[in-house]
């Protein structure tokens, strides 16, 4: 094994690229999961996001526009989930679950025609000096807009929920939605906005994969990365701030087991492959043994169902 061949900088940089689309995922379903919603449906609005964000870029010849249409079509498809649950009161894991494999199968429908197209090029962000800084220039300053939008994403979310009044509106939703509609706010329409912000989100974490980080279309492209968006809400404790360093986290260890594949570690491909998910379980594991501080972050109201007339 050779580890010289692995280059730190490169090492760092790649891991913010691996750690977007799962980012802008658990981002949006951290905001769901605080109005009291639980949409499991995280990958199926992903592979959906992908396949349309892909579709629009290589028709319009315009990665912005393809990232647009896969927000839009992530939302779209989130508010199935958000009628289906919040207005005719069906069940949210199990939707969720059905939604999943729902979007699994329209998107490897829509993208039969777009195997082996190559999507439009996204462009870095041209930040003068600062790309020129030693070692942060080429970690932190050589990517493209959706990486630093990601993190924007991140800081609005957070401002959102702690300082402002809407989002004290929605975090009392995921409280308490019977003593929120008791206020006189309007406990659905509040949870499916939360819900197309969500749906928005996974959309861009799918589009990322399909135009920058492969950049093509290919079935199954997730590989259940909206199931490591879900582990990271839990993970980080329903706080946005912990979300980006869940995410960092896990796309640090994905990005490491490539270049340790690539430098011949002489263990099998298939137990490197499998790392990023077996420590996702394992942190898992070990943060769900204080059962009463999770219990303590958690919406109280999370997952379970409203009615005005209840």
């Amino acid at each position: 094994m050779d580890l010289s061949s692995i280059n730190p900088l490169i090492l760092l940089a790649s891991l913010m690229v691996a750690s977007t689309p799962i980012l802008l995922a658990a981002i949006g379903e951290l905001v769901v999961e605080k109005s009291g919603v639980l949409n499991l449906g995280v990958e199926g609005m992903m592979i959906v996001g992908a396949v349309t964000g892909f579709i629009a870029a290589v028709n319009l010849d315009s990665p912005t526009l393809g990232f647009i249409a896969a927000a839009l079509g992530g939302a779209l498809l989130s508010l199935l989930f958000g009628f289906l649950t919040q207005v005719l009161l069906s069940n949210q894991v199990a939707t969720g679950l059905a939604l999943t494999l729902f979007g699994l199968g329209i998107a490897a429908l829509m993208g039969q025609n777009y195997v082996g197209i190559r999507a439009p090029a996204t462009s870095d962000v041209p930040l003068g000096p600062l790309a020129d800084i030693p070692v942060l220039g080429p970690v932190l300053f050589q990517h493209d807009a959706m990486i630093y939008i990601s993190i924007g994403i991140v800081a609005a979310v957070w401002y959102v929920l702690t300082r402002t009044r809407a989002g004290l509106i929605l975090r009392a939703v995921g409280e308490s939605h019977d003593a929120a509609h008791a206020l006189g706010y309007k406990v659905v329409r509040i949870r499916l906005m939360a819900i197309a912000f969500g749906g928005a989100c996974a959309g861009l974490g799918g589009a990322y994969l399909s135009l920058v980080r492969v950049p093509q279309w290919t079935e199954g492209m997730t590989a259940g990365a909206g199931w490591i968006a879900l582990a990271i809400v839990v993970f980080a404790s329903w706080k946005p701030w912990r979300a980006l360093l869940g995410a960092y986290l896990f796309g640090g260890i994905t990005v490491l087991q490539l270049n340790l594949q690539a430098a011949g570690l002489k263990i099998p491909v298939e137990y490197l492959s499998m790392s990023p998910y077996l420590i996702t379980i394992l942190v898992l594991v070990i943060m769900s043994r204080d059962r009463t501080r999770a219990a303590l972050n958690a919406p109280a109201a999370l997952g379970k169902p409203f009615h005005a007339s209840s």
